[in-house]
């Protein structure tokens, strides 16, 4: 093999378009007439696929937000986050459409997605997508 060849594989990830924003719940946000309150979710068992080699993605997802009318259901955050596992996307891209996917549905005043990401290669990456409302 020589230095400028590539490794395939056999295995093709699936495309981004294949994840479901409507599988996110949103719940009404009781208090919003009394407070603002800063919600920090995290899954630390994030996995999706490198586009470019078909290897697994690990890392973790932070969901920080203010929310105004509507709060995520946990649950469907959970099964939304899955469908991720097989998809082939790169991390800037992917707390990007996470972003995209939960301004959608809850309509945030202030959002970040963080995406830290375990090393390959001796490489960490952490990738952030932030969102406020009226900007």
């Amino acid at each position: 093999m020589t230095k400028s060849s590539k490794t395939k594989t056999n295995y093709t990830p699936e495309s981004p378009d294949t994840v479901k924003s409507d599988l996110l719940e949103p719940m009404d946000y009781k208090y919003r007439q009394k407070r603002d309150i800063e919600i920090e979710i995290e899954q630390p068992e994030f996995t999706s696929v490198c586009p470019m080699t078909g290897l697994p993605d690990f890392g973790c997802i932070i969901i920080r937000y203010v929310p105004d009318k509507k709060i995520i259901e946990l649950k469907s955050l959970k099964y939304y986050l899955l469908q991720y596992r097989n998809v082939g996307i790169f991390y800037e891209h992917v707390v990007n459409r996470i972003l995209d996917d939960l301004i959608k549905i809850l309509k945030p005043k202030r959002m970040e997605i963080t995406g830290e990401f375990t090393a390959r290669g001796g490489i960490t990456t952490r990738a952030v997508a932030a969102y406020k409302a009226g900007e």
